[in-house]
C-alpha cells in the first residue's frame, strides 16, 4: 500500500463536512483551485464521481456515500489509535483547547486549568473565556465547561460539576437609599441591573414553600455579563441577578447583600463536556480531573458563605422539587 492511495481524503471529508469546496478551502489552509484539483485526482483514481456540483450546491453521489462512510469509520479508527498510545503515556502534553464561560471562566474554570502547566510541563493550556456555544467537534476544543440543560448529543461526554443559581443581590449603600424590599412585590418600587443571558426568559423566583413568583423589577440597565452586572449592583446602581457562586465572593467582603435571600431561581446544572472517543486523551483526562477536583470544592465554599436562611431555603425548596 503506497501513501498514494491516502491522496484526497482529507479533502474529500472536508469538502463534504463544510458544503463547499471554498469553505473546505478556507479550513485546509488551501487555494479552491488546489481542493478542485485533489477532488478530481480522488476521483480520477477511484474510477467513480463523488460528488455533484453545481455553481449553488453540491451533493454526494450513491458511490459518494458509501466511500464517505467508509472513509468516516477508517478516519474513527485511526484516531482511536492515535487516543489509544496518548492514553498510554504517563505524561499529558500537546495543546490543550478549552473553552469555558465568561465569568465562571474567569473565576473558577480558568483558573483551575492554568494550574495544570505547573504539574505538566509538556503541555499548553489555551482558554477560550466567552458565553458563545462553540462546536466542539468541528471548532477543534478538546473540552468545554456549560452551564444550564445540555441538549442530547451522542458526541459528546459530560460530567457535573455542580449547579448554578440565580438570586437578587444588592450593595449596602443602595439598600440604605432605597430600602430592602421584604417581598416578591416590593421588586416593583426598585431598580434592577439585569443579565442579558441568551434565552432572556422571564425571571421567577421560588419562595421557600415552592411557589413561584414572577420578578417585576423594573430593570434600568442590562449587561451581556455577569460581572458587569455584579460591578453595577456593587456600584448601588440597583438590584443585580446574579448568580450564587458570583454573589457569594462579594457577600464574604460586603460589597453585597443577598435580597430576599430565601428565595431563588431554579438552580441549573453546570458540567464539563469533551468529545466522545473510543480512548479519552491524557490531555484531557488531567483536565477533567482538574475541574472536578477544583469547581465543586468552590461551590462548596459558596455555598458556606452564604446566609443560614438562604442555606435553610434551598433544602426546604429541594423537598419541593
Amino acid at each position: 500500500m503506497t501513501t498514494d492511495r491516502f491522496d484526497g481524503i482529507q479533502t474529500f471529508l472536508e469538502v463534504v463536512e463544510s458544503g463547499s469546496l471554498t469553505l473546505a478551502a478556507e479550513r485546509l489552509n488551501l487555494t479552491r483551485s488546489a481542493v478542485g484539483k485533489a477532488l478530481a485526482r480522488l476521483e480520477a483514481r477511484l474510477g467513480v464521481r463523488l460528488l455533484q456540483r453545481t455553481t449553488r450546491s453540491q451533493s454526494l453521489t450513491e458511490e459518494g456515500q458509501a466511500y464517505y462512510e467508509h472513509c468516516l469509520r477508517a478516519q474513527a479508527e485511526l484516531e482511536a489509535a492515535e487516543s489509544g498510545l496518548e492514553s498510554g503515556r504517563r505524561e499529558p502534553r500537546g495543546r490543550l483547547r478549552a473553552s469555558v464561560p465568561l465569568a465562571f471562566g474567569h473565576h473558577y474554570a480558568a483558573p483551575a486549568l492554568l494550574g495544570l502547566i505547573d504539574r505538566h510541563p509538556q503541555l499548553h493550556v489555551e482558554v477560550s473565556i466567552n458565553d458563545r456555544f462553540v462546536d466542539l467537534v468541528q471548532e477543534g476544543y478538546d473540552l468545554a465547561v456549560r452551564i444550564g440543560d445540555l441538549p442530547d448529543s451522542d458526541r459528546l461526554v459530560a460530567r457535573r460539576l455542580g449547579e448554578q443559581t440565580m438570586m437578587l443581590a444588592a450593595a449596602p449603600s443602595y439598600l440604605a437609599r432605597f430600602g430592602r424590599p421584604a417581598s416578591v412585590a416590593e421588586l416593583a418600587q426598585h431598580r434592577g441591573i439585569d443579565y442579558c443571558c441568551p434565552d432572556r426568559a422571564q425571571r421567577e423566583l421560588r419562595d421557600p414553600q415552592g411557589r413561584t413568583h414572577t420578578v417585576m423589577l423594573p430593570w434600568r440597565a442590562r449587561f451581556s455579563d455577569l460581572q458587569a452586572v455584579a460591578d453595577a449592583a456593587i456600584a448601588g446602581a440597583g438590584i443585580g441577578w446574579l448568580p450564587n457562586w458570583l454573589l457569594a465572593r462579594y457577600a464574604r467582603s460586603g460589597q453585597l447583600e443577598a435580597v430576599l435571600a430565601d428565595h431563588r431561581a431554579e438552580p441549573m446544572p453546570i458540567h464539563v463536556v469533551w468529545p466522545r472517543a473510543r480512548h479519552m486523551p491524557a490531555k484531557t483526562r488531567c483536565a477533567v480531573d482538574a475541574l472536578v477536583a477544583a469547581v465543586p470544592e468552590c461551590m462548596e465554599e459558596c455555598r458556606a458563605r452564604e446566609p443560614s436562611d438562604t442555606r435553610r431555603s434551598r433544602r426546604t425548596q429541594g423537598s419541593h422539587s
